[in-house]
């Protein structure tokens, strides 16, 4: 990606922290990015276009996480808890080490542009994390028995929102919040986890 388009929407995130999603003005937007205000209108049409490219941006930052996860199937099946928690904490961790992206995520999932946005919107970055999702429902047959939007929503958008509350300074960043946020995410799942309910021969 161009050097300044990338400026421009790390401004833009930035902005967005500071002012709030309605405060965030081509003003100080173009300032914090060091280009002028009719330099910005030669990557970007509008505001709204501007702030589904920023989404977009960081949604493939944390999708790609997943990409370089990797797990053991023995593993899956004696402690698949443990490694859920392996494959998520990275994630968790790459929102608590990017205030700016955070933030602006938090904020523009809970706008009212979102649901309009979303329902175009292309997820196909998210396969690695899909093709995990898949193997852990061929061993736990049990998961399938949950709707998936609600279960998936649940826990992505809940740790982003987590991840909020720790560089806001409402939570600490230690282990003692990554375990607990942990524990609250994964309730739902342990019920469907059990390694009497996987399957066998797989």
């Amino acid at each position: 990606m161009d050097d300044t388009k990338t400026r421009i929407l790390s401004a833009t995130m930035k902005a967005v922290r500071q002012y709030g999603l309605e405060g965030a003005r081509v003003q100080n937007i173009s300032g914090l990015a060091w280009i002028s205000p009719g330099a910005m209108y030669r990557y970007f049409k509008s505001k709204d276009e501007l702030l589904a490219a920023c989404f977009t941006y960081v949604d493939q930052q944390a999708a790609a996480i997943f990409e370089d996860l990797r797990f053991s199937p023995m593993a899956m099946r004696t402690d698949p808890m443990g490694v859920v928690k392996d494959l998520w904490l990275p994630y968790f961790r790459f929102w608590v080490a990017h205030p700016d992206e955070t933030v602006f995520y938090h904020r523009f999932r809970d706008s009212a542009a979102f649901p309009r946005f979303y329902k175009s919107y292309n997820v196909s970055h998210f396969q690695a994390f899909g093709g995990m999702v898949r193997a852990f429902m061929n061993t736990f047959p049990g998961l399938r028995r949950i709707n998936q939007d609600v279960l998936w929503l649940h826990v992505l958008t809940s740790t982003v929102m987590y991840a909020k509350y720790v560089v806001e300074g409402l939570l600490p960043n230690s282990q003692e919040t990554e375990d607990t946020v942990f524990q609250f995410l994964s309730v739902g799942l342990s019920g469907c986890l059990r390694p009497g309910q996987a399957e066998s021969g797989r």
